[in-house]
């Protein structure tokens, strides 16, 4: 049987305290008293149990992770790569998903009282909830989220790459775009519309709709098309804010044999696997990157091995298949 701390204890004639503070090192411990101590602890092979001293530490060795829901390609991938580095690092992990509820804020107050550092992605609580928690000491880090004070934030590249994507679909021909994604839903889909309500104001005769889905799956992307092609009413172009909502566009107008891309030109965003397969124009994000990112920004604010605040962009790539008319100049 794997002795413990009272097995030490026991052997060296102290309490469970002195051995304690022998283990962290404090210096209000007697030579003699601590000589004894480390005796006991080769005589006995004790090797410290990490949960006992994180508990001692008032730690926990455990980060957590906030998301606005777990459903959807994007979010598993960031998960993995988050999780992957977290791992590295000894640290379990912590997921809650706010999934829109009204109790967010309070529900991310109690898990941060539970860990030792806490990820945020998007607009899953407001600013204030985040600058109160970073008050408290607590580390953390913002992701696909705009920095709030000297917060650690990770992002990834939108507007550059949405206005590629623009400029793509109107060289093409595009008249009339879509934009099929809520603004208002998350910091990157509304710097994604921004930059292509800038491109298409720019040029001659183009005009860009904003339509919000019911969801970001596919079955809201395909319900969408089924509408437009009820009410004779197909935008030229429909530049979707993830590819599972392309994908459900998409697979529609070919169902119904829409010419893609030469009567309607469909692009998504994320680069998921099933975009390659299907041909679809879309932006590549690094998921999994973007979450061991901010899961190394977190190891050093709690470690830490760094103070000043970082802000990480990560670059993104268009990239052009067939569901859009040209290749990109």
């Amino acid at each position: 049987m794997q002795a413990t701390i009272r097995d030490v204890a026991r052997v060296a004639g102290v309490s469970i305290a002195t051995v304690s503070r022998v283990l962290h090192g404090h210096e209000n411990v007697r030579a003699g008293t601590r000589d004894r101590v480390h005796a006991a602890i080769e005589e006995l092979q004790f090797r410290p149990n990490r949960l006992g001293r994180s508990l001692a530490e008032r730690r926990h060795a455990a980060n957590g992770i906030v998301f606005p829901d777990l459903s959807g390609p994007y979010y598993a991938e960031v998960v993995l790569g988050y999780e992957a580095v977290a791992a590295e690092l000894g640290r379990s992990v912590l997921i809650l998903s706010t999934h829109g509820r009204k109790a967010a804020p309070s529900m991310v107050e109690d898990m941060a009282g539970r860990c030792d550092g806490l990820v945020v992605l998007g607009r899953t609580v407001p600013d204030d909830v985040v600058a109160r928690l970073a008050a408290r000491g607590l580390p953390l880090v913002l992701l696909a989220r705009p920095a709030v004070g000297d917060i650690d934030s990770v992002q990834a590249e939108n507007a550059g790459s949405a206005a590629r994507l623009a400029e793509l679909v109107v060289g093409g021909g595009a008249r009339r775009i879509v934009f099929v994604g809520d603004p208002d839903s998350s910091p990157d889909v509304q710097e994604r519309c921004a930059s292509l309500t800038r491109v298409a104001g720019q040029a001659r005769d183009v005009t860009l709709d904003v339509v919000p889905p019911d969801g970001f799956g596919e079955a809201d992307g395909a319900a969408l098309a089924t509408s437009a092609l009820a009410a004779d009413a197909l935008a030229d172009a429909y530049v979707c804010a993830n590819d599972e909502l392309a994908l459900g566009v998409l697979s529609v107008l070919r169902e119904h044999g829409v010419d893609v891309p030469g009567r309607v030109q469909v692009t998504g965003w994320d680069d998921v696997m099933a975009a390659r397969y299907a041909g679809l124009t879309t932006v590549r994000q690094p998921m999994r990157e973007l979450g061991a990112t901010a899961a190394r920004l977190l190891d050093e604010r709690i470690s830490g091995t760094r103070t000043d605040p970082r802000h990480e962009v990560l670059p993104t790539q268009l990239v052009v298949r067939t569901s859009t008319s040209r290749k990109e100049a």
